[in-house]
């Protein structure tokens, strides 16, 4: 006997949100909107693209240990500028990354 599968993703939401007591779409005065949404992608990508790219030319790069740490400053400033209230988010998610990149080139203990 072969059974056929079809997958409603809409169905699957609606699901998902009677499980979790969430509104649906339209209701709550509270929701984020599509554009709030969007918006906040949009942030995250363009803090993705400035970490990585400041990693790289710090890992690529013969910058002195000062540019390098400032770089690092920088990305830090302006991810707080984008997000001003994420400082641990920050901290826990790209510290180490910067701090085990600075290590391992420059030699830090």
């Amino acid at each position: 006997m072969r059974y056929s599968f079809r997958f409603d993703a809409d169905l699957a939401i609606c699901s998902v949100q009677r499980r979790m007591n969430l509104p649906s779409e339209g209701e709550g005065a509270d929701m984020a909107s599509q554009q709030e949404i969007l918006e906040e992608n949009r942030k995250v990508r363009r803090l993705q693209f400035v970490v990585n790219l400041v990693l790289n030319v710090v890992a690529q790069s013969d910058l002195p240990i000062e540019e390098a740490s400032a770089l690092v400053a920088n990305t830090r400033k302006f991810a707080l500028d984008l997000f001003p209230d994420k400082e641990l988010a920050y901290d826990l998610i790209y510290q180490p990354k910067f701090k085990r990149l600075l290590a391992e080139k420059y030699r830090i203990v």
